[in-house]
């Protein structure tokens, strides 16, 4: 009995394996990238439920058992989004990267969008489209990508800082720079005691994205702080279940190539002195032939090493820790001998989450340290104008063994100082420390998961110090320090905390295909400084720095507390709303006029959904239309609505019996100062074509700008000086821009992208003084090396700022400069341009227009790139030609010899002429900045790393009309008397990732 119901037993179960077995249900199919259409090989293929998984083959073929066709088959691959679909509908499957999804979000202010969701003026570089090449500062990742952005390089100095302006000029004495946000901390922009530029603590390697936010509606919830563009910057993260670690390295060499400035060289200097020179200047004649630029300048060597790794670490059988950490380490070189920079960079990104996601925390830890040694500047206006006769060395000890200038038998004071010495007996280098760090706290609360409470705190304290050793043997010494050595130490630190507390409300209504979200927070920041005064110690010898003092320190600083509020509205998907407003009360004014309200509204519409929903051509069509304010409070004094006393200089002393005493005298003040106040509007389209093979942007804007702070003249004993600074003026920006991208090719093998965009921007103002004056032409500013107290520009009613106020220079027939002719313009029979009436405005420093380009191959595992940009309709005026390009200048009257520019050789100028037009030239460029190619190599170390050589050269060549050393050295307010010059740089790379 038992032997039958054991068969009994076997025969059922055979039965029912048998019946599973025919049950199963064998699904095949292909799994294919969204973005390219090719099949993906490795893809996990896992039946819901059970333990039965695949994965697909080269071509991205799968076939996999499953209990029925109702079966849900869940696809995973490292890179992609998780996708989990029917198995009766898994025959084609398209994964989508999460780079691409990335990608397709952009981060706005106090949030993030879609793309396609955006009302205001956003642009978002991601890191593939990022500049490439020796990438020190994180500007620099924007420099020609982003329509209305200008971003101007400043010279050769190793870790030098850049110009950064987005559509054009918005204030004429508080600050014209953009906020930088980083991971939702704003931070300092300014520089710090040791380093001119704070943003080269940042490791570009380590950002993912930039955002570049133009108009008020975009802006406006950064309030007070946002009239100049807003710059998001977001750090890498963790993301991929596999942890994945990456090593980059790069070597660089820097040269001045042909970028030097044109000087005469040694046998031009003797022609001129032996033609035009007495007996005595004759006899200052050396015999050498120097080239004092090949002197101070050097073939300047880099290096940087990254290593990061990147994922989700398993923590227990449960929980997950999305994690990045890196460490990097620049090491670069200057081209002007002695300077260097090293930045040491580490960041951590932790993002877990808690409750089935209802808590999510996201902590960014940034800590770098910066080394640098600066060379002397003044070395490179002495090399120019240093005599190309005289040997560099004197034989002698005196002054350090180097040639320099005599009067009899003491030193020349007046006379430049030899470049040698004043880079190699100056020993100037500072460190500066910076941290920043913020959690962010996201509670999705578990009785009304709609409603989000979010926390930002955050930190950003940078140290910066050092110490300045000038030599007891140079020449600068003896003339300034008694024959002793000098040794500065100084110190700054700079503190900035926020706190952040909102309440987020997302609500999607899906039977009327519409969404709703309201923000509504407070924030406060503060900002410290802490200025250690600085010391100074003479000594003979060798000069003791081991030993720091003790000595007191000056605390300023500022608060802003701030409300705010956000309502974002989507309309069956067709038409988008947004409407903004923030409160910001600051604590740099005083109390009545410390609040103010920055207001905003865009709206924008789906013409595409509306109109052509079935078009295969049109991808996108959107209209955009924004209205908003913004403030400026950056760059204004923190103290000036008060009476600030500080000591009288010692030519003021006043004596009291035996003693001397300097007494406390208050500045100048208007208490009722306060922020400028900038009203913008814009109206944009966006509209791409061919499955967006093909998009474009374009974007019109007018900003007014109220309240603008202009120095005025006030009655005598009004206050405490005869000028004051105001908020009187009025300014006007308007212009457009446009953007292009395209992708020409796009097959299994071959992808070329190509893009381009253009902004024209014109800046007038409209008011500068609260009263009526028909005799007012403006203030004088622009002023230019050379004589005493000469300008050569105005910021005057009707003209854009800085525009330049020469005389008019008269040519004989030989279209030669006549030197001291000038035209009679008001044609008094006399030219008196000192009192304005024979000057007359004449061009500006500001381009009509700014444009960059580039462009992208890749066939197979190779890519080739390019990228420029230029500016069209800018003049500068050249300072170093009209303050070096006279005989005056070789035949010094200071009884040396000096050297002069070769625009000498073309005036004949005997002495300097300052106030021509002839000096303001046209300075329209387009600069190639890259050319970069790339090869991957694919699968090595058995298959488990990959490899990829890159290749750059940067500031390849300029083309430009331009006379002076580079069209791109001056200062907003055109005078070009920076004569640093830019380097090319070649760089070789390797990337691995493992």
């Amino acid at each position: 009995m038992k032997k039958k119901s054991k068969h009994l037993m076997l025969c059922l179960v055979m039965l029912c394996s048998t019946t599973l077995l025919f049950a199963q249900k064998v699904i095949t199919g292909k799994v294919v990238n969204a973005a390219t259409g090719q099949g993906l090989q490795g893809v996990s293929v896992v039946v819901k439920g059970t333990s039965t998984a695949t994965q697909t083959l080269a071509d991205g073929s799968y076939s996999i058992q499953a209990p029925s066709e109702n079966s849900r088959l869940v696809f995973t691959s490292i890179g992609f989004t998780n996708l989990e679909v029917a198995a009766n509908a898994a025959n084609s499957v398209s994964l989508t990267s999460t780079e691409t999804q990335l990608e397709d979000v952009v981060v706005v202010a106090y949030g993030t969008k879609k793309r396609g969701d955006l009302t205001g003026a956003v642009t978002s570089v991601s890191a593939k489209d990022f500049q490439k090449g020796n990438i020190n500062s994180s500007e620099q990742l924007l420099q020609g990508k982003v329509a209305g952005l200008e971003v101007t390089t400043g010279g050769g100095s190793a870790g030098g800082g850049s110009k950064i302006r987005i559509r054009g000029t918005a204030s004429l004495n508080a600050s014209n720079d953009p906020l930088i946000v980083i991971d939702g901390v704003p931070v300092e922009g300014n520089g710090i005691a040791g380093s001119a530029n704070l943003l080269s603590t940042i490791n570009p390697n380590d950002i993912a994205s930039m955002s570049v936010l133009k108009d008020a509606s975009a802006a406006a919830l950064y309030g007070s702080r946002a009239t100049n563009g807003v710059i998001i910057i977001t750090t890498k993260k963790g993301t991929s279940k596999k942890f994945t670690y990456n090593f980059n390295t790069r070597v660089s060499l820097s040269d001045v190539a042909n970028n030097k400035a044109d000087v005469l060289n040694a046998n031009q200097v003797r022609e001129i002195v032996n033609a035009n020179g007495t007996a005595e200047y004759k006899g200052f004649l050396g015999t050498a032939n120097t080239d004092w630029q090949d002197l101070i300048y050097q073939k300047a060597m880099g290096t940087e090493n990254n290593v990061s790794a990147a994922g989700i670490a398993q923590i227990g059988s449960k929980f997950e820790l999305p994690l990045r950490a890196s460490v990097g380490y620049l090491s670069q070189e200057g081209i002007l001998r002695t300077n260097t920079f090293d930045r040491l960079s580490t960041s951590l990104n932790l993002s877990p989450k808690f409750f089935n996601n209802h808590l999510s925390f996201n902590v960014n830890a940034k800590y770098s340290n910066a080394k640098n040694r600066f060379a002397d500047g003044g070395a490179i206006g002495s090399a120019v104008s240093f005599d190309p006769t005289q040997n560099p060395y004197s034989g002698s000890s005196k002054f350090g063994g180097y040639y320099e200038w005599l009067s009899g038998t003491s030193l020349n004071t007046l006379a430049t100082r030899n470049p040698l010495a004043l880079l190699n007996l100056r020993d100037n280098r500072s460190n500066v420390d910076r941290f920043i760090g913020n959690v962010q706290i996201d509670y999705k609360l578990h009785f009304f998961p709609d409603l989000h409470v979010l926390v930002n705190l955050g930190t950003d304290r940078s140290t910066g110090s050092g110490t300045d050793i000038q030599d007891s043997s140079s020449a600068s010494s003896i003339l300034g320090l008694q024959g002793k050595g000098r040794i500065s130490i100084y110190e700054e630190k700079k503190t900035s905390k926020l706190a952040d507390v909102q309440l987020f409300y997302e609500k999607e209504i899906p039977s009327l295909k519409s969404k709703i979200d309201v923000l509504v927070g407070h924030s406060f920041q503060d900002f410290y400084t802490d200025n250690v005064n600085s010391f100074a110690r003479f000594q003979t010898g060798v000069v003791d720095s081991s030993t720091k003092p003790n000595f007191p320190t000056d605390r300023n600083g500022f608060a802003i507390d701030s409300y705010l509020g956000r309502m974002n509205l989507s309309v069956n998907d067709k038409f988008l709303l947004t409407a903004s407003i923030r409160r910001d009360a600051s604590s740099r004014f005083a109390k009545a006029n410390r609040v103010g309200y920055f207001p905003a509204v865009a709206a924008a519409w789906k013409i595409k959904e509306t109109f052509f929903r079935q078009s295969n051509v049109l991808s996108e069509l959107k209209l955009r239309v924004g209205l908003g304010e913004t403030g400026n409070q950056d760059g204004i004094g923190l103290y000036t609505y008060l009476p600030v006393y500080g000591f009288g200089n010692q030519s003021a002393e006043y004596q009291f019996g035996d003693q001397f005493v300097r007494f406390l005298r208050p500045s100048a003040y208007d208490p009722s100062v306060k922020w400028e106040t900038t009203q913008t509007a814009n109206i944009g389209l966006d509209f791409g074509f061919l499955k967006d093979r093909i998009t474009a942007t374009i974007d019109v804007y007018e900003k007014k700008t109220r309240d603008l702070l202009s120095v005025v003249p006030v009655a005598a004993g009004a206050n405490f000086n005869i000028e004051l600074l105001k908020n009187v003026g009025n300014l006007t920006n308007r212009g457009a821009e446009l953007t292009i991208n395209t992708i020409p090719v796009k097959t299994k093998n071959v992808t070329w992208n190509l893009g381009f965009n253009i902004a024209y921007n014109e800046t007038e103002i409209t008011k500068l003084i609260d009263y009526t004056d028909p005799n007012y032409t403006g203030i004088a500013v622009s002023g230019i090396a050379g004589g005493t107290g000469n300008n050569i520009g105005r910021i005057s009613v009707g003209y854009a700022p800085f525009t330049f106020y020469p005389k008019r220079q008269v040519y004989n027939e030989f279209g030669k400069p006549i030197e001291g002719v000038y035209d009679d313009i008001n044609r008094d029979g006399k030219v008196n341009g000192e009192d304005g009436t024979d000057r007359y405005f004449y061009q500006k420093p500001a381009p009509d227009a700014i444009f960059g380009i580039n462009t992208s191959v890749n066939i197979k595992q190779f890519s080739l790139g390019l990228a420029g940009h230029g500016m069209l309709g800018n003049y500068l005026y050249n300072n170093f030609a009209s303050n070096t390009g006279s005989l005056r200048n070789i035949l010094n009257p200071i009884k040396h010899i000096g050297n002069a520019s070769v625009n000498y050789l073309e005036t004949r100028f005997a002495n300097n002429r300052y106030n021509s037009d002839y000096y303001i030239q046209n300075a329209s460029f387009f600069r190639l900045d890259n050319i970069n190619i790339g090869y991957d190599l694919g699968k090595i170390a058995r298959q488990k790393a990959t490899l990829r050589l890159t290749a750059n050269v940067q500031n390849v060549f300029v083309i430009t009309k331009y006379k002076g050393t580079d069209p791109e050295n001056a200062g907003s307010n055109g005078i070009d008397n920076n004569i640093y010059p830019r380097p090319r740089i070649y760089s070789v790379g390797a990337s691995i990732d493992f």
